[in-house]
């Protein structure tokens, strides 16, 4: 069936004369009136190209997959592709929403084009799977660069090691680098959270799996309940009040839920504990929010700081949230003084 999501929004604007052209074999790849669309595909010589992803994998070039995590979206293998090592995602079906599956699926090409420090870069999808690397349930494979084995929630509560004050500035400082870009290309992520934050081995922190992200036209808010936005979940304890209220989607949902992630690099603590019904109730009717009552980190200068950005960045107005662009300074100014 055709890509829900219009093939206008993901491709890049740019078709450099250097390139190849293969023919897509995705639905993306099918305007409305059947002719079928060019995709360019980057000449490759024993490196995973850069610039542009493709919409080919050369299957016989992917040596050694070796499972790096599994959950209900599919699988993720660490693998070497072209002579670099690479992280390949295998899509699966929902079988009970067949069609947020496939929406998801191509969501996740929503910043496919986009090259930044804090962004994975994807390297090439398709929906053509040879027997040997899918099966039945599967929609679809995404071949992104390898960033490492630890994401931002394993940082948080699985690492023994003190997380610093200068640590924890600078990782919320490249997450908000990250959010700056893809708003400035109209791109809303809406499932920020520690576990969709990637640190690469350089202690890099770098934004992944857009699942359930979403291409604005033109920055212009969009409703929350509209039937072609099925796919639009996120986690509930990160989820602005607007989106679950089925209210206008912009770019500041993101910026509340990095107001979540932020406490929890502050605290290392859960955000929320009790019923989930009655948390989102609350986060709505009550303006519930994580605690900065009973936090020793709050009661300092700079904790009344910081506690002036959370309370910024959680608003229950989208209106009265900074942008990321705004509140990159903020964080900045606190880190230059630790």
């Amino acid at each position: 069936m055709p890509s829900p999501i219009p093939v206008t929004r993901l491709l890049p604007k740019d078709i450099l004369p250097s390139l190849d052209f293969g023919t897509c074999s995705s639905p993306l790849a099918k305007y409305s009136f059947g002719t079928t669309l060019q995709v360019p595909v980057q000449r490759l010589h024993g490196k995973v190209a850069s610039r542009l992803w493709s919409t080919v994998i050369h299957w016989k070039e992917l040596r050694a997959l070796q499972p790096v995590g599994s959950g209900g979206f599919g699988s993720v293998y660490k693998a070497e592709y072209l002579g670099d090592t690479v992280a390949l995602k295998r899509v699966k079906k929902c079988t009970k929403n067949k069609l947020a599956s496939r929406q998801s699926f191509w969501a996740e090409l929503n910043a496919a084009h986009l090259r930044h420090r804090n962004i994975v870069r994807v390297i090439a999808a398709t929906t053509c799977v040879p027997a040997d690397f899918g099966d039945e349930s599967s929609i679809g494979s995404i071949l992104m660069e390898f960033v490492g084995n630890m994401n931002l929630q394993q940082v948080i509560y699985g690492c023994a090691e003190p997380l610093g004050e200068d640590r924890w500035l600078r990782y919320s400082a490249d997450i908000v680098r990250g959010l700056r870009f893809l708003h400035s290309h109209s791109v809303v992520h809406l499932d920020i959270k520690p576990a969709n934050v990637l640190v690469s081995s350089e202690d890099v922190c770098k934004i992944a799996d857009f699942g359930c992200s979403l291409k604005l036209e033109d920055g212009c808010e969009v409703s929350a309940i509209s039937p072609h936005l099925s796919h639009v979940g996120g986690t509930y304890t990160h989820r602005a009040p607007e989106l679950l209220k089925g209210e206008g989607l912009t770019p500041k949902a993101d910026i509340f839920s990095f107001g979540i992630t932020l406490w929890q690099l502050i605290t290392r603590e859960q955000p929320y504990t009790g019923d989930r019904q009655h948390v989102l109730y609350a986060v709505v009717a009550h303006s519930l929010r994580p605690s900065v009552q009973d936090h020793p980190v709050f009661r300092s200068e700079k904790g009344q700081l910081c506690r002036t950005v959370l309370s910024r960045c959680w608003s229950a107005e989208g209106r009265c949230r900074p942008s990321a662009e705004e509140l990159l300074p903020h964080l900045e100014q606190l880190r230059s003084q630790v």
